[in-house]
């Protein structure tokens, strides 16, 4: 089988955990409930749930005590782009090729949606509890637990989202703002993925460092590629606008350096994240050829 079939079962794999998280459509608040939906099942490659499982299996992690963290993760992960998305932040009208929340129900249910799958994230979460054999596991999810919260807050990415509003209304952009932005905005939910994987399967400490620091790397490379991107690509093949970082005035890598230099970067953060991967005992191959797909994607 391979990486293109592997790859595509694996996803379905992760959008079959989080389906069962997901809330029926009933009661006085299914508007709500229709619009988070609707925003999680518009497709997406589930690819933090999927470096979730992976580094999980990377530490020799077995169980299902994975899955409420993986469903967590997509369910964060896919409110922050339905705010994102708003009139207020980015006002764009398409993703993943079809029209955004915030179009089909209305800004004001959109704003709801987002919030409903941020709550709902942390409740499903927490079911990992339910799960636990021992005080070893327990431990364990309340360190998960605690990991995300922290990556998806103020510390992590809703931090970055922060820096990065302040930066379109006038604050001066430096080369050290905008990797803050980008290392909490895009690479804090990457970070996520990778520790809690490692914790959930008993990494020790220095191992859960290391995925801390390969998933940064990670997180950076992805989003100087994304700049590269919105330059150099369409709104067919990406499925969203393109040249929407010039139409918002958003200073990015890719103005700081040019294209040449920041394809230079990618490389040289991917190489770096990929050698951290590689050097424990047990390796996953399908990690590695992963991160290299994620890095080098082409939308």
């Amino acid at each position: 089988m391979n990486f293109d079939e592997t790859l595509s079962l694996k996803a379905k794999h992760a959008e079959d955990v989080f389906k069962d998280y997901l809330p029926k459509e009933d009661g006085f608040q299914r508007k709500v409930l229709e619009a988070m939906n609707y925003s999680i099942m518009a497709g997406g490659k589930r690819l933090r749930p999927i470096l979730m499982e992976e580094s999980f299996l990377l530490f020799g992690g077995k169980g299902e005590i994975i899955y409420p963290f993986m469903a967590a993760l997509e369910m964060i992960h896919n409110y922050s782009l339905v705010h994102d998305d708003l009139p207020a932040m980015d006002n764009d009208e398409y993703r993943r090729g079809r029209k955004t929340t915030w179009k089909v129900y209305g800004d004001g249910m959109a704003v709801l949606a987002g919030d409903g799958l941020l709550n709902l994230a942390f409740e499903t979460a927490a079911g990992a509890f339910d799960l636990a054999v021992n005080e070893a596991e327990l431990r364990r999810a309340a360190r998960a637990l605690q990991i995300l919260g922290k990556k998806a807050g103020v510390y992590g990415m809703i931090g970055g989202q922060c820096a990065d509003v302040e930066a379109e209304e006038g604050q001066e952009m430096t080369e050290e703002l905008l990797l803050f932005i980008h290392e909490n905005k895009t690479a804090a939910l990457i970070q996520a993925a990778l520790m809690i994987g490692a914790v959930l399967a008993g990494a020790n400490e220095s191992e859960i460092s290391a995925m801390e620091k390969a998933a940064y790397n990670i997180g950076i490379a992805f989003q100087i590629q994304d700049d590269i991107l919105d330059v150099t690509s369409t709104t067919e093949v990406l499925g969203k606008p393109v040249g929407s970082d010039e139409k918002n005035h958003k200073l990015t890598y890719v103005c700081l350096h040019g294209l040449e230099e920041s394809a230079g970067e990618v490389r040289r953060l991917s190489k770096e994240a990929i050698t951290i991967l590689s050097s424990f005992e047990n390796r996953n191959e399908f990690l590695v050829e992963l991160v290299k797909y994620l890095i080098e994607r082409q939308k």
